[in-house]
């Protein structure tokens, strides 16, 4: 399983969908029930509190999301963050497929800008990602 878990195409056009068109702001994908590939889940536009909401609390995601925020001095800024979601209550088969998808997805994204490892909420929370992507 070195090799990792195998990514579905679906997932690599709606991460150049959320990358081109800027139509949507929020890629989540899940590993499949199988825990062999991995799919999209949602995608479209999501404020951070809505993101938040749509990570669930005992299984693991990924989430590519457009961040965008002001630097100290005012200026508009996006970055493209990918999160690794995976919480303290996620199984151990779900953590290892996971963690094994996770250099996969990675490798495959190319034009992601900022990476967190998130295991709690407070990973996620907007001033984190800000000061992560800053």
């Amino acid at each position: 399983m070195s090799s990792g878990i195998p990514v579905d195409d679906s997932c690599i056009s709606a991460f150049q969908e959320l990358k081109s068109k800027r139509d949507i702001n929020t890629v989540i994908y899940r590993l499949s029930d199988n825990l062999e590939t991995v799919l999209p889940d949602f995608k479209g536009n999501l404020t951070h509190d809505e993101l938040l909401e749509a990570l669930p609390a005992t299984e693991p995601r990924f989430v590519v999301y457009d961040l965008v925020f002001a630097t100290a001095d005012g200026t508009r800024q996006d970055k493209v963050v990918m999160i690794s979601w995976c919480p303290e209550g996620t199984k151990v088969e779900q953590r290892i497929a996971h963690s094994s998808s996770y250099r996969t997805l990675r490798n495959l994204l190319d034009g992601v800008q900022v990476y967190v490892q998130a295991t709690d909420r407070c990973d996620v929370e907007y001033d984190e990602l800000v000061s992560r992507a800053s």
